[in-house]
């Protein structure tokens, strides 16, 4: 059974920066690349940053420059280190593993609020 359990999200200001984490279990974490998305209430999930097998990171839109996604095979888990976060970087976290077809197990994801 996949378990992914992200954990690290909670309320900062502009400019801070939190460190998330996800621990995956149930599929061999190591075969699979990793995906960092978030969902904002009532839009669709967006892909933030996602990793490979070997830990080569991809960064999409907003997160280039400012985050960082990193994987511990041994753990079992990724991570995506957040810098100079905005108030449009609050959304609820979520991991997965990348695979065809698209993954229908999902996590609780982790809140991430960025205000004043």
């Amino acid at each position: 059974q996949v378990q992914l359990v992200e954990s690290g999200g909670d309320s900062v200001q502009p400019g801070g920066s939190l460190r998330l984490s996800c621990a995956a279990s149930g599929f061999i974490f190591s075969n699979y690349p990793m995906a960092w998305y978030r969902q904002v209430s009532g839009k669709q999930r967006q892909l933030v940053a996602t990793i490979t097998t070997t830990g080569a990171p991809n960064y999409v839109g907003s997160a280039k420059g400012r985050f960082t996604i990193a994987r511990d095979n041994s753990k079992n888990t990724v991570y995506l280190q957040m810098t100079n976060l905005k108030p449009e970087d609050t959304a609820v976290y979520f991991c997965n593993r990348i695979d065809m077809p698209p993954p229908l197990d999902w996590g609780q994801g982790t809140q991430v609020t960025v205000s004043q």
